[in-house]
């Protein structure tokens, strides 16, 4: 690719780089942000590694639209938030560059996607059960998504730990999830507080990325130093608070009106309101409550069919949790009151979809201008700088996770003093899905193919051992 190639757009058609815009005005053109965005939510898969692998390579290395630290710093706040911080990173990139209306923009296609899709495989799902050609797509997909995971965290990896001791926080961060089963809030404040003494004991060691072979193009768009122009306000910050927590509360509010304060969209919209706020550290964080709650609690699903909802969401794109979706979706199918079962079902399912990540964009326009003003504290940028190589390690813990699930049928939890190991059972190795990551790998890796190319191939593989009758599929 060529330095013309990447160029973002021409000259006329973009302010100069950190140029502080007009108040309302778009640093690229608005129909090409939504094309881009569009483009973007049609490659997200992988979970959070993979989606944000993704934007690296969209908005950083290849349209050039925002420098490699504007990009980690963005990354770091929404890693401390609750709910999706893919999703979450694009409200805050999509925001800088075309003002609110690209926050919205950007956050609404990147989950669009995956909420059209998972609707449709839900319905699938209550339709027609476990069908063969279903069961053999997914069963390409997921070893695909193994591969696109294994890639994100070499990309982020290679950009954000620029000094040993920062591929020592990555590392440790990693242990402390996957050996110590560490809860995710203590390692983001640790790596913080390691940051923060790090830039005070080794300043060196915190020092910006070089650049990279093949970094020779333009500047980005957005350079690391560059001020955004909306600046924050106890007005604004009001206004805010206040249009989001309405366009949250009044559809529960007139579901609870409309279908009685018992009825099952009432109780998943309250419920899943309540999961938006405590999803910290993704939705593998969570999902265990939403099992326990959904299967034991609400008897919304069975345990299998929690499981078989996850492997939707995971091979749909999108954010992870909104396999929160399958499960409203299933819930109020067999629940529909006076409802019809199909409308019922789409009833909760949107409900669930919007109580879940409304609170993303509140979260975003509230805190985004004072974390773009906080750039330049040196404390806060390090104790950021920490937390960005602790995600490394977090990306690298969610890409064991899922290759374990994915090419093991079973994998057991081995617990010795202080040690929380999850041990795969060598005998559950299912040697299609070995045999298609390993495909993935080499497509992704050596053939460098496109995430969508890949995605394509392997579907196409899993789907023709499907049908020939392979076993394990």
């Amino acid at each position: 690719m060529t330095a013309a190639d990447r160029s973002p757009l021409p000259a006329s058609e973009t302010a100069p780089p950190g140029q502080d815009t007009a108040r309302g005005g778009d640093l690229i053109p608005f129909r090409q942000a939504v094309k881009t965005w569009f483009a973007i939510s049609l490659q997200t898969f992988g979970g959070p590694a993979g989606q944000i692998a993704v934007m690296q390579r969209a908005l950083v290395e290849d349209k050039r639209w925002i420098g490699q630290q504007r990009f980690n710093h963005a990354l770091s706040y929404c890693m401390l938030l609750p709910g999706p911080e893919a999703q979450q990173l694009a409200i805050y990139i999509g925001w800088l560059l075309n003002g609110t209306r690209g926050g919205l923009a950007a956050g609404t296609l990147f989950v669009l996607p995956g909420v059209v899709a998972l609707l449709a495989l839900s319905a699938i799902y209550v339709a027609f059960g476990t069908a063969a050609a279903v069961t053999g797509l997914f069963a390409g997909l997921a070893p695909a998504v193994v591969a696109i995971v294994a890639q994100a965290v070499w990309r982020v990896g290679r950009r954000s730990l620029t000094h040993p001791a920062l591929i020592a926080l990555a590392v440790a961060s990693f242990a402390a999830l996957a050996l110590f089963a560490v809860p995710f809030p203590a390692v983001i404040a640790a790596a913080a507080v390691v940051g923060w003494l790090l830039a005070r004991l080794a300043p060196h060691t915190l020092k910006p990325p070089t650049a990279h072979a093949g970094d020779d193009g333009p500047a980005p768009l957005i350079p690391d130093d560059a001020l955004h122009h909306e600046a924050p306000g106890r007005r604004r910050a009001l206004r805010i608070l206040v249009a989001g927590l309405l366009l949250w509360a009044v559809p529960v509010a007139a579901v609870a009106v409309l279908t009685g304060a018992g009825s099952v969209f009432t109780t998943q919209g309250l419920f899943f309101s309540g999961t938006a706020l405590v999803t910290f550290g993704g939705a593998y964080a969570v999902l265990a409550y939403v099992a326990q709650q959904a299967v034991q609690h609400y008897g919304w699903l069975s345990a299998g069919e929690m499981v078989r909802g996850l492997a939707l969401a995971e091979t749909t794109p999108g954010p992870l949790i909104m396999v929160v979706q399958f499960v409203a979706f299933v819930g109020a199918y067999r629940d529909p009151g006076a409802l019809d079962p199909w409308a019922a079902a789409l009833l909760g399912a949107l409900l669930t979809t919007w109580v879940t990540f409304v609170p993303c964009f509140l979260f975003i326009f509230l805190g985004a201008p004072y974390i773009e003003r906080l750039r330049g504290n040196r404390s806060v940028s390090a104790a950021l700088t920490g937390i960005t190589a602790a995600v490394v390690g977090v990306i690298a813990n969610l890409a064991l996770y899922f290759a374990e699930h994915t090419l093991f049928t079973s994998v057991d939890t081995v617990t010795a003093g202080w040690l929380q190991l999850a041990v795969p059972d060598v005998s559950t190795l299912r040697p299609t899905a070995l045999a298609i990551a390993v495909v993935a790998v080499v497509l992704i890796f050596k053939v460098r193919w496109s995430v969508l190319r890949t995605l394509g191939v392997c579907a196409i593989l899993g789907l023709s051992a499907a049908l020939a009758g392979v076993p394990g599929i």
